[in-house]
């Protein structure tokens, strides 16, 4: 494949995603007779950017499901399962030994979820309150490198029993699309190339995302007050 980015920045992908999702939603609406009211989801920090425009152009609420990595203390970059603020789990399949720490995975998944809390309640104040029981979910973040994290937050959001769940990202392995299908209802990646690397290499600009940039990003789009 080229070597060359994808995107410009988030916004980018998220006003590309944007258009592929209102399709799409319009489609299964003209097909099936039935209006959904979609709630956009979005992975923070990273995938605030991509799913605001996305929130924006569906004109529907733009919340968050915060969901943090396991990882071993070896490695912090390999994520060994996910869990949300809400206490989902899920766990990879790949066995590790860690020497010196049987409980290695309790402190890890205690370590991780914590994180996850830290997070959700630095944002929650640029969240709507708004039940996703019986709408459509669409979940996205700016790109799909293991799945762990976006699999445990539509775990997550299933247990609030929206009609369906999509994963949503303009970027994913393409070895990894059957395995993150069976963990939603629906997934929509915009690009699914055989060499990924990593998320940030499809992209010509990709700056961390601060918190602040992230909670502006909520309240702007939910007209909510913004904090001083």
């Amino acid at each position: 494949m080229s070597s060359a980015p994808l995107f410009s920045d988030r916004t980018d992908a998220g006003e590309k995603l944007a258009q592929v999702l209102l399709s799409l939603i319009t489609e299964q609406e003209a097909t099936t007779g039935v209006v959904v009211s979609p709630i956009v989801y979005a992975l923070p920090r990273g995938g605030i950017p991509v799913a605001a425009p996305v929130a924006r152009r569906l004109n529907c609420p733009l919340d968050i499901v915060v969901a943090k990595k396991i990882t071993t203390p070896q490695n912090p970059e390999l994520a060994m399962g996910a869990v949300t603020s809400e206490g989902n789990v899920l766990w990879s399949r790949q066995r590790v030994l860690v020497k010196g720490n049987s409980n290695w995975r309790e402190t890890a998944l205690r370590q991780a979820q914590e994180k996850a809390e830290t997070q959700l309640d630095q944002l929650s104040i640029g969240c709507p309150k708004i039940n996703p029981h019986g709408k459509l979910a669409l979940l996205v973040d700016d790109g799909i490198a293991t799945g762990m994290t976006i699999a445990a937050a539509s775990q997550a959001l299933r247990t609030h029993y929206p009609a369906a769940v999509w994963i949503c990202a303009p970027v994913a392995p393409e070895g990894l699309m059957d395995w993150i299908s069976q963990w939603c209802d629906r997934l929509v990646v915009l690009h699914t190339p055989d060499l990924f690397l990593s998320v940030s290499r499809f992209y010509t600009t990709f700056p961390q995302v601060k918190t602040e940039e992230a909670l502006l990003y909520l309240q702007q789009h939910n007209n909510l007050p913004h904090s001083r």
